[in-house]
């Protein structure tokens, strides 16, 4: 009996992420799938001006299509990652969900989690829904561009090789595997606004503080490198520590730019998505712990 009563249970941290995903879904989040969409569609038939030669007409739409997807991904997640988490604590506080929870007794920390995975959960469906809609408009317009640009280039009289090499790069902005690494990113980078919103919840029972502040730290970490270059290079020894402190309490979202390198057509290495991956990890231990300190003095 004493077992169950332990921290870090996965079934009963399954229960509790399961029904904060469906509370979740029935507050009618998904309904910004729909908007994506149209947003997608849509944006398979526009007709942008061509700045490119005959033989690599359709290059704009591609991008386009990868640049809009991906920044409404982007958008989906950082908004959902900060409102959604800031909204659950006050929430089970308001219905009093959370005192009938803590008596369990359920211990704290799987209490965090199962938040966590809730809102994780939510956005790994919609990103994979996206991703899904995306890949299906680029595959069926990447077609119609390669025969395009196929018969200009043979009306140009172009030989067989140096075809096939631009057919070759005119591919690499479809829906590929590297950019399948793009909204992973995308959905890492979403992990740690979570864990940052899920900290500052502990502070506060208001969901437009956690909001509001959320937003500042997702603002500020986009930045973050630039300040550290700009404040504590050629500091020596104490700047080096204090840039490695200022990582550590606001997370550093410079490193998941490699998504803006990806839709521009650059191959997403191995190495850094392990680096990203373990970068997210290391945020994820560090807010999570920290989240367990605070949540853990609170009276309840």
């Amino acid at each position: 009996m004493k077992t169950l009563h332990r921290p870090l249970n996965p079934r009963r941290i399954g229960v509790l992420a399961f029904h904060t995903f469906t509370q979740l879904v029935r507050m009618k989040v998904f309904y910004f799938l729909a908007l994506f969409a149209v947003i997608v569609i849509g944006a398979n038939f526009l007709e942008l001006p061509t700045h490119a030669a005959p033989e690599s007409s359709g290059v704009e739409l591609l991008y386009a299509i990868k640049n809009t997807s991906i920044g409404c991904m982007s958008l989906f997640s950082i908004v959902i990652a900060v409102v959604a988490t800031g909204l659950l604590l006050p929430k089970d506080v308001e219905d009093r969900t959370l005192y009938t929870i803590l008596a369990k007794p359920v211990p704290r920390l799987d209490y965090l989690l199962g938040k966590f995975f809730g809102v994780a959960a939510l956005i790994f469906v919609s990103l994979a829904v996206m991703d899904l809609l995306m890949s299906g408009v680029l595959a069926l317009r990447l077609g119609g561009v390669l025969e395009q640009q196929r018969a200009a280039a043979e009306a140009f009289g172009y030989p067989p090789d140096l075809i096939e090499s631009q057919l070759a790069e005119t591919r690499a902005l479809g829906p590929t595997w590297n950019l399948q690494g793009a909204v992973f990113v995308v959905f890492l980078r979403a992990i740690v606004i979570i864990c940052v919103a899920l900290l500052l919840s502990t502070f506060s029972t208001s969901t437009l503080f956690t909001a509001i502040v959320g937003f500042l730290v997702v603002f500020i970490g986009f930045f973050q490198a630039d300040a550290r270059e700009a404040y504590f290079q050629g500091t020596g020894v104490l700047g080096r520590i204090g840039s490695a402190i200022m990582t550590t309490v606001l997370p550093d979202l410079q490193i998941y730019n490699l998504i803006d390198a990806v839709i521009e057509g650059k191959v997403l290495k191995a190495l850094d998505l392990l680096k990203v991956a373990g970068v997210t990890l290391f945020y994820f231990i560090v807010y999570t712990f920290a989240s367990w300190l605070v949540f853990a003095r609170k009276e309840f």
